[in-house]
C-alpha cells in the first residue's frame, strides 16, 4: 500500500510538472487551457458509492460478526461459571472447564482474526473497484465540462481549480438518475 501511495505521489508530481510545462506552452501560444484538481481522498470518502459499498460489506459480514458475538457470550458465561463455582467443583470438572475456557479463547481469537483479515481483504477489493469507478467518472465529468487536464493529489490548489465539489455533485446527480430509473 505504501509503495502504491508513493507511486501515486510520484505520478502526481510528474503530472503537475507536465501541467506547468503545458500551461507555459499554452501561454506562449496565447491559448487558454482549462485545468482542474480533485481531492481523491475526499471523493472516495464522500461519494455515494462509498456508502453503498460500506453498507454492502457490513451486510456481508454481519452473520459472521453475530457468530463471533455469540462465541464471546458463551465464553463469558463459562468464565462466570468458573469464577462462581470453581471452589465447589471437583478437580476433574474444574480442569475440564479451564480447558474449555482456554480452547474457547483461542477459537474466539482465531475467528476474530479471520473475520478482520477477510473483511480487510474484501474492503481493499471494493476500494480498488471504487477508485477505478471514481477515476472513470472524473474523466467523464472532465470531458463533459471541457477540461484539458485534471490532477489529483496536488500539493496546493486554489479553489478556482478545485473541482472536487462539482465532481461530487455530478456523482450524486448520476446516482439519483440511476436510482430513479
Amino acid at each position: 500500500m505504501r509503495r502504491m501511495q508513493s507511486g501515486m505521489h510520484a505520478r502526481g508530481g510528474l503530472a503537475l510538472l507536465c501541467a506547468l510545462l503545458t500551461v507555459g506552452a499554452a501561454q506562449a501560444q496565447n491559448t487558454s487551457i482549462k485545468i482542474g484538481v480533485v481531492n481523491m481522498s475526499q471523493l472516495i470518502e464522500q461519494a455515494p458509492q462509498s456508502q453503498s459499498v460500506m453498507a454492502q460489506l457490513r451486510d456481508e459480514f454481519a452473520p459472521r460478526q453475530r457468530e463471533l458475538t455469540s462465541m464471546q457470550t458463551a465464553l463469558q458465561t463459562k468464565q462466570e461459571t468458573y469464577q462462581r463455582d470453581a471452589s465447589v467443583m471437583g478437580a476433574e470438572e474444574r480442569a475440564n472447564l479451564e480447558r474449555e475456557i482456554r480452547d474457547g479463547q483461542r477459537d474466539l481469537q482465531r475467528a476474530d482474526n479471520e473475520l478482520r483479515e477477510d473483511f480487510n481483504i474484501r474492503q481493499n477489493e471494493e476500494l480498488t473497484n471504487l477508485q477505478r469507478t471514481i477515476v472513470q467518472q472524473v474523466q467523464t465529468y472532465a470531458r463533459g465540462a471541457g477540461f484539458d487536464l485534471v490532477l489529483y493529489e496536488a500539493v496546493y490548489a486554489s479553489e478556482a481549480v478545485d473541482i472536487t465539489a462539482a465532481v461530487l455533485a455530478s456523482f450524486q446527480a448520476a446516482r439519483s438518475n440511476t436510482d430513479g430509473q
